[in-house]
């Protein structure tokens, strides 16, 4: 996400980040995503500058729209404006803190 120096715009003329959001994207039919549960909650409470989501593409089917998740859990992460990460990620605590690290 590198920004070059001639075209990036001035701090004083760019929007600063709306509030950060991590949704996971799952099903309730799916053992993996209900397991997770309860290690995505407790994550939620080390990151409390973060809005953390739990997203049921099928019973949320209007907010998801055309995203298309093809593998549970699915994690994005935004920046109020920009998705920063939207992809599978194991269902691990550490591998999600290492993501949300990574995306800010």
């Amino acid at each position: 996400m590198g920004m070059g120096s001639a075209a990036a715009p001035s701090s004083a003329h760019s929007p600063s980040p709306g509030p950060w959001w991590v949704v996971c994207l799952c099903a309730q039919w799916c053992g993996a995503c209900r397991e997770y549960r309860g290690v995505f909650e407790e994550l939620a409470g080390d990151w409390p500058q973060v809005r953390f989501e739990w997203v049921d593409v099928e019973d949320e089917e209007d907010v998801v729209g055309e995203v298309d998740v093809e593998t549970f859990p699915t994690i994005l992460i935004a920046d109020g404006q920009v998705a920063r990460f939207l992809g599978p990620v194991l269902p691990q605590a550490q591998a999600l803190f290492r993501r949300i690290a990574a995306s800010r």
